[in-house]
């Protein structure tokens, strides 16, 4: 007499389970590229349009603050430019919002051009020497970085389509 075999329940749900929860991304983590979401902020220095140093580890630990690594010709930018309205409206000075210009086709110039045409609502950092870029592994412009009060990233993305005030709401929801 021939015995059939069956597969057995309980690993073909096993299989499935580990697949799904390898190919599921974690809710943390809005973008594949960057800076870690979980790691903490590197405290590096960038100057302003000025020239005058800003220790961004000197704004971490004290309020959330939105990071978003853009340029004057970059459209994706431009197009993040009411949404990050949206985050100043919401929640005025509890957050810091800093534009960090990558400088790439870029003089200093162009962006106070720029700034008097657009009227973004952050504080402008010249990144000539890529110290910024570099610090938070930056894959493209319009990238945000979202850091907590406690200088942990909370949220990464990129492209125009970011509900920025959700990933701030979840900076400030953060311990």
């Amino acid at each position: 007499m021939t015995r059939t075999t069956r597969p057995r329940v309980p690993t073909v749900l096993t299989v499935l389970t580990v697949l799904i929860v390898l190919t599921v991304r974690p809710l943390a983590a809005q973008f594949d590229a960057g800076i870690a979401v979980g790691s903490k902020a590197p405290a590096v220095t960038i100057n302003d349009l000025d020239g005058k140093p800003v220790d961004l580890g000197g704004l971490f630990g004290t309020k959330p603050v939105l990071l978003e690594f853009w340029a004057t010709w970059c459209s994706i930018c431009r197009a993040l430019l009411p949404e990050l309205d949206k985050v100043h409206q919401a929640y005025g000075d509890k957050v810091e919002l800093i534009g960090v210009n990558v400088t790439v086709n870029d003089s200093k110039n162009r962006i106070r051009r720029y700034l008097e045409e657009h009227h973004p609502p952050f504080r402008v950092l010249f990144d000539e020497k890529g110290v910024g870029a570099r610090a938070f592994d930056v894959p493209a412009t319009s990238f945000i970085v979202v850091v907590d009060r406690a200088g942990k990233v909370v949220y990464t993305g990129s492209g125009e389509s970011q509900d920025l005030v959700a990933a701030v709401r979840r900076a400030m929801d953060a311990h």
